[in-house]
């Protein structure tokens, strides 16, 4: 397949029986496992629509597509945020010390969530979008309040459920397309999965206490 700036898409067979897909230019000799670009086309594809920043020619991802997933996961974050936030206000109890300081433990780390999905949303030429009006309706979780401790544990162990899911879902879409999204979403991915640990411990150690306990 042709690609910009003289360079063209191969296939090669590696020793290892893989098939190796190529970036090759006219300067590369064929054969097997020649897959690296040659460092003048790696120069003069650099200099080339600069103001694309990140997004490359070597970019395999749709970055509209990107964008518009990522913006879904920022909204995502930001709900995780408030719901969290407001938890850690309003559980009360003797026995909600512990669980207050887990709400706002996981409302710090959804919002670094946040700035990381908003600072990559950023790189690849867009826009994060942080209008309120908005949030609900693009983020994946809800925002549930909880009429009790017990309740504020369950509605966020079923956001963090959803959120387990979705990102698992979006790792394998990313795949190698995009790597540096990948990874994001993978390390986001196993702090949600931890956050669901903790909040299923705290359902089982509250669910049976008094509200008032």
């Amino acid at each position: 397949m042709a690609l910009s700036g003289g360079i063209r898409r191969r296939t090669y067979a590696n020793p290892y029986g893989a098939r190796v897909d190529a970036m090759s230019s006219d300067t590369r000799t064929d054969h097997p496992g020649a897959f690296l670009t040659d460092v003048e086309t790696l120069r003069r594809l650099a200099k080339a629509h600069i103001e694309q920043g990140v997004v490359t020619d070597t970019y395999e991802g749709d970055v509209s597509r990107t964008i518009e997933i990522l913006q879904a996961v920022l909204a995502t974050e930001i709900v995780c945020v408030l719901r969290y936030t407001q938890h850690s206000i309003m559980a009360t109890g003797l026995a909600s010390e512990s669980v207050r300081a887990e709400f706002a433990e996981h409302a710090r780390q959804e919002q670094e969530h946040a700035m990381a999905v908003a600072a990559r949303i950023n790189q690849l030429g867009g826009a994060p979008d942080f209008n309120p009006a908005t949030l609900t309706g693009r983020s994946a979780s809800e925002y549930q309040t909880g009429a009790d401790l017990v309740d504020m544990i369950r509605e966020n162990l079923i956001a963090e459920r959803i959120a387990v899911d979705h990102y698992r879902e979006l790792v394998r879409y990313f795949g190698d397309t995009d790597p540096v999204t990948r990874v994001m979403l993978e390390k986001i991915l196993s702090v949600e999965e931890e956050h669901a640990s903790d909040l299923q411990d705290l359902m089982a150690t509250h669910r049976h206490r008094p509200a008032a306990s």
